[in-house]
């Protein structure tokens, strides 16, 4: 398999793919933040309310409310990617119209990640000290004070984290997404690279991949750092 990996017709097939890269980029950069953002609107709130929801939370919910949100978000993350993304195809088709390409992947991206989103918010907001919100409630401040003033402000520097988390795994969706026919850089590591038996071509998009994931990684850090209070004192 790489054992001419760097011969002169290995050479010659990834300058001939080179000028497409660029655009790859672009199109992975796209679907992963856009996916991420996307996420997050369904996460974010689903997360608040597994946590403020249950029994003893600041805005109490029914019990089989709560049990069917779980159920819901546990089957969602146990379908494997590749299988659920052939599943949300005519979900694709009715939004966008086409279950192919660039932007019809956003759909089953956003479906894997929310579910897994809204697993990392609830575990930011468990992170909050209880006193702090135990101090909200006894100076009369209403549930959406506290969720909004309190838990989610306290909360930024590990939803900051655990956003960075979301969207790096979510880089690694797109990449697969290549398969079904996707586009960006798992697109040009597959039909490209793997199909057309062109290693050279494929282990250049995956180091590309690498690079923007430490990229995302690097960017989250440091905002995760700039909103930390802790570490300005």
């Amino acid at each position: 398999m790489y054992s001419n990996l760097f011969s002169a017709q290995s050479v010659q097939d990834l300058l001939n793919v080179l000028p497409s890269l660029p655009y790859a980029i672009w199109e992975t950069f796209y679907m992963t933040v856009l996916s991420t953002a996307l996420a997050l609107v369904l996460g974010l709130p689903l997360g608040v309310l597994l946590v403020v929801g249950e029994k003893g939370g600041v805005l109490p919910l029914p019990g089989w409310l709560l049990q069917v949100l779980n159920v819901i978000i546990n089957l969602l993350r146990s379908i494997p990617f590749l299988i659920l993304m052939i599943m949300v195809f005519p979900l694709s088709r009715l939004l966008i119209g086409t279950a192919v390409g660039t932007t019809a992947t956003i759909v089953p991206l956003v479906v894997a990640a929310f579910p897994f989103v809204a697993r990392l918010v609830e575990s930011s907001l468990r992170e909050v000290d209880g006193n702090i919100i135990e101090a909200a409630q006894s100076m009369g401040a209403t549930p959406m004070q506290i969720i909004c003033k309190v838990m989610i402000p306290e909360s930024v520097p590990s939803l900051i984290q655990n956003a960075t988390i979301a969207l790096t795994t979510i880089l690694g969706y797109s990449a697969m997404s290549g398969i079904i026919g996707g586009g960006g850089l798992g697109k040009i590591a597959i039909d490209y690279g793997y199909y057309r038996y062109k290693y050279l071509v494929m282990l250049v998009a995956v180091v590309l991949l690498i690079l923007l994931v430490q990229l995302f990684q690097s960017v989250g850090t440091w905002l995760s750092r700039r909103s930390d209070k802790r570490l300005k004192n």
